[in-house]
């Protein structure tokens, strides 16, 4: 899933100068933001906040990345020793 974060902040057109977008440029402004969160904070469809992406993308403000995938098995190692180590604890 992408992510994204702001390279600069942008002008916005008096469409896109309500609160819903505001808070997205503000999330993605402390650091990359994925989609879904996006459209939790702002509360709009998620085709709005994708076509605000389209925009801000356009305008050249907008940073994009798909973060590394963790190995399916890591994190099942990690759950089993600790129930080890808490079937071990006398």
């Amino acid at each position: 899933m992408k992510e994204y974060k702001l390279s600069g902040w942008p002008e916005l057109p008096p469409a896109y100068q309500r609160t819903a977008y505001q808070r997205m440029l503000h999330q993605m402004s402390q650091g990359f933001v994925p989609l879904t969160m996006l459209v939790r904070a702002s509360g709009l469809g998620r085709d709005a906040v994708q076509h605000f992406l389209a925009q801000l993308s356009t305008r050249g403000v907008l940073i994009e990345r798909t973060p590394p995938r963790a190995p399916l098995g890591a994190g099942m190692a990690t759950r089993s020793m600790a129930w080890l180590r808490r079937t071990l604890r006398v």
